[in-house]
C-alpha cells in the first residue's frame, strides 16, 4: 500500500481561454509554497507532477524544500484535452458545459483520459506527490466514489487530496482536499 497525495497547481496567471499553459502568478506562488511547507513535514516522497507550467511550477516548491529532489514529467496526470476544433478563446465555454456532466456523457475519448489518471494513480508504487489538475482529481475522487460525475469537488488553488492503493490497482479515498468556489479561468 502506498499514499499518494494528489496536489492542484496554485493558481494560474491566465485562463483556458487566454493562454494554453501559463505559469501561475503571485497569488499561485504563495499557495504552492504554503502547500510545500505542509507537504515537507511529512517523509520525502516521489515528486511526479503534469507537464504543464503551472503544475511544475507548483512542484518546484517542494522539490526545492526537499533539496531539489527530482520531479517525474508525467503526461497521465495532466489537463483534460479540449476537443479539436476549438479556437482557444472557445475553450471554457466547452469546459464550463462538459463541468455539468458525466464521462460518460463525453464520450470514449474522455472516459479513456480518466482511465488513464486513475490506472496511474492506483499504480503508484510507492507514498507519492502528484502535482495535477482540477478535473484530473476530481477523476480519481469519482473512480473512488463510483461517481461518473466531471466535478464531485470543487477543490481550491494548491489542496491536497490523499489517496491510499491497496497494490492490486485499486484505490481508496483518504483525504478531500480544501473546497472553494473555483473558479476555472
Amino acid at each position: 500500500m502506498s499514499r499518494v497525495y494528489m496536489v492542484r497547481h496554485g493558481r494560474a496567471a491566465a485562463g483556458w481561454d487566454t493562454d494554453v499553459d501559463p505559469g501561475l502568478d503571485e497569488i499561485g506562488r504563495e499557495q504552492a509554497a504554503v502547500t510545500a511547507k505542509r507537504l515537507a513535514q511529512l517523509p520525502h516522497m516521489a515528486l511526479v507532477s503534469s507537464p504543464m507550467k503551472r503544475c511544475r511550477e507548483t512542484a518546484s516548491f517542494l522539490s526545492a524544500l526537499q533539496g531539489h529532489v527530482p520531479i517525474t514529467f508525467e503526461p497521465l496526470v495532466t489537463e483534460i484535452p479540449s476537443p479539436d476544433g476549438y479556437a482557444l478563446g472557445e475553450r471554457i465555454e466547452w469546459l464550463r458545459a462538459a463541468m455539468a456532466g458525466t464521462w460518460g456523457e463525453l464520450g470514449s475519448l474522455y472516459t479513456d483520459f480518466r482511465d488513464d489518471v486513475v490506472r496511474y494513480v492506483a499504480h503508484c508504487p510507492t507514498d507519492t506527490v502528484i502535482f495535477s489538475h482540477f478535473i484530473a482529481i476530481n477523476a480519481v475522487i469519482g473512480s473512488c466514489l463510483g461517481d461518473d460525475r466531471l466535478v464531485i469537488d470543487s477543490l481550491d488553488n494548491a489542496s491536497v487530496t490523499v489517496f491510499e492503493t491497496d497494490g492490486k490497482g485499486g484505490l481508496r479515498l483518504i483525504e478531500r482536499g480544501n473546497q472553494a468556489d473555483t473558479l476555472i479561468r
